[in-house]
């Protein structure tokens, strides 16, 4: 079994590899952080300076009013600069981690890939990106708040050692509940995200089955399923605030009774004429910056929400991609096919259970057999959209595993029953694929599929937008073909593709098919009689074995053969048979 990484080291390691992506806006952020901060201590002694110069008469010192006014400018500059590219380097962060979460899901291997149930995926590449990207930035941003009560207590220390003591004595307090409150708010943080993952992944059912819930008329009772966790959310949501005004609440009675101490203790050492006026001016600026402590708290808190989600995020980034030898497909082969002794196993039962078959170059199958008989999974593996548990395929004499990925998905074309219209037009989705199809070869793959008559009417023709093209079953099983069609390989895989099409369309796409006889293998995963009929060879499945192999009108003298096609269960034409030859 591959091993993995932890989760809270795989999410420490990607935080730091994905520092590495914009460096210079991290650290130009770093330095506006720490002007800001240094412009921020400065100005304390600064005015205490000067107050000093006004009481003791003179002239006016405009020079530290000039300083202190150059010095309050320059916080402001730098805090403002420091918003602008904390937030444009989160947004640039939160798109590269989405583009390698996307990369490596797509990287790895279909069914382990595809684990996680749907929403809870959509949540993850959304939210949980978002929130995992913003660690850097706030990262970089917290120096301030945590160089501000540092340098203030220095500062302190430089005007009077015993007004530093006095703020000392409740630091042990404030490092206590900063510690909590972090500690509180991340066990919150993820209770909050794994409550939102179930209702994306309750959601995203619902919508899949709206028809299904439609015709059935359980919308009420689907309503309050999918939001049935937002009690559970709404709880979460109530610990964090709850975690938040507590620990605002302990601060602001620990804070203020802090200043009151140092500013009492200030006074009797000014009084005592061990420091000026100015020195108290600035011991109550210092004291200030040294509990004001809303924003590391707030960085605390982000910091934990980011850990929380990248810990979600690190199964995903630690998937494998496809293993390969960085093979290529034989040149110039006609796709010569054969899958030995595969194998394949879902929660420990088997879907397919030794197939050895053979598809000669350039030949048509058809993959035929009852509902769970293992049709789709051969499909898969023959094109490696899923990896065998045991055995191998190979496609001209080369494993499939040994193919460097991107090689092998331009020669292998597939076709689904539903297929995903992906791109903006309709002549972005059929020229969707390895290599972006040419508008010539668009229209020609349409017109093989018998999509060209009704993409004619559609209001702008193919460059009508998918989302504003009222399409049927039928016809978008056509633009699916019309896909495959558009990007020809030595292989093409029909997954039930001509479930949804007439009888007529039908016979004109097997007719396009049987076109690209002897330069392309056509495997056929067929429910028709025609679709068997047609094809060069038959293999016929039963319970995930290969139960026959050959020319349709050779399998139908099989009376089990025939049952399927029919519908009834194997065996049951015996019995009929029987029956009927004792009633006559």
């Amino acid at each position: 079994m591959r091993q993995h990484p932890r989760p809270g080291t795989a999410s420490a390691a990607d935080a730091r590899r994905l520092a590495r992506l914009h460096p210079a806006a991290l650290l130009g952020l770093l330095l506006c952080s720490t002007g800001g901060a240094l412009a921020a201590l400065a100005l304390p002694a600064a005015l205490g300076h000067t107050v000093d110069r006004l009481v003791t008469g003179g002239p006016v010192p405009w020079t530290w009013l000039l300083l202190c006014a150059a010095l309050t400018l320059a916080e402001t500059g730098f805090d403002a600069a420091a918003a602008v590219t904390g937030t444009t380097t989160t947004a640039e962060l939160t798109a590269s981690l989405r583009t390698r979460t996307a990369a490596r899901l797509l990287a790895a291997e279909p069914r382990r890939a595809l684990a996680l149930p749907s929403g809870d995926l959509t949540a993850r590449l959304t939210a949980r990106t978002a929130d995992a990207a913003a660690a850097p930035v706030t990262a970089a941003g917290a120096v301030a708040g945590v160089l501000l009560p540092l340098g203030a207590i220095v500062g302190l220390l430089l005007i009077d050692v015993w007004t530093a003591a006095a703020l000392l004595l409740g630091a042990p307090l404030l490092v206590a509940l900063l510690r909590a409150f972090t500690r509180r708010t991340a066990d919150a943080g993820a209770d909050y995200q794994r409550a939102q993952s179930l209702i994306a992944h309750r959601l995203t059912e619902a919508l899949d089955g709206a028809d299904t819930i439609r015709a059935a008329r359980t919308g009420a009772r689907e309503h309050r399923r999918v939001l049935e966790p937002l009690t559970a959310l709404a709880e979460h949501g109530r610990r964090t605030w709850t975690v938040y005004g507590r620990a605002v609440g302990r601060s602001g009675l620990l804070l203020p009774l802090l200043m009151l101490l140092v500013l009492a203790v200030a006074g009797l050492r000014l009084g005592a004429g061990a420091i000026g006026v100015g020195d108290l001016v600035a011991a109550s600026r210092y004291a200030s910056l040294a509990v004001g402590i809303g924003a590391l708290t707030g960085a605390l808190g982000s910091l934990a929400r980011s850990r929380a989600a990248a810990r979600s995020l690190g199964p995903l980034l630690t998937l494998a991609p496809l293993p390969h030898r960085g093979l290529g497909p034989v040149p110039d082969a006609s796709g010569h096919l054969e899958l030995r002794d595969v194998g394949v196993e879902s929660d420990g039962g088997p879907l397919l259970t030794g197939v050895h078959l053979t598809v000669p170059g350039g030949t048509s199958l058809a993959v035929v057999g009852r509902s769970g008989s293992g049709k789709s999974q051969l499909a898969a593996v023959a094109g490696r959209l899923l990896d065998p548990d045991t055995g191998s395929v190979l496609l001209d004499g080369v494993p499939l595993d040994a193919m460097e990925p991107a090689r092998l998905r331009r020669e292998v074309a597939y076709a689904f029953a539903r297929p995903a219209l992906l791109g903006a037009t309709v002549e972005d989705t059929i020229a969707y694929g390895p290599g972006t199809a040419s508008p010539e070869a668009v229209r020609e793959a349409a017109r093989a599929a018998r999509a060209d008559g009704f993409v004619a009417l559609l209001p702008y023709g193919y460059a009508t937008p998918v989302a504003d093209a009222p399409l049927s079953g039928g016809e978008r099983q056509r633009l699916g073909l019309a896909r495959a069609f558009a990007h020809p390989g030595r292989l093409m895989i029909l997954d039930d593709a001509l479930s949804s099409l007439d009888t007529v369309t039908e016979h004109h796409v097997r007719c396009a098919l049987d076109a690209r006889a002897g330069r392309c293998t056509r495997i056929i995963v067929a429910h028709r009689l025609s679709s068997a009929a047609r094809a060069d060879r038959v293999a016929w499945l039963e319970d995930g074995r290969l139960r026959a192999t050959g020319r349709h009108e050779e399998l139908w003298a099989d009376p089990d053969y025939r049952a399927v096609f029919r519908g009834t269960p194997p065996g049951e034409h015996a019995e009929r048979s029987g029956a009927e030859a004792e009633t006559r």
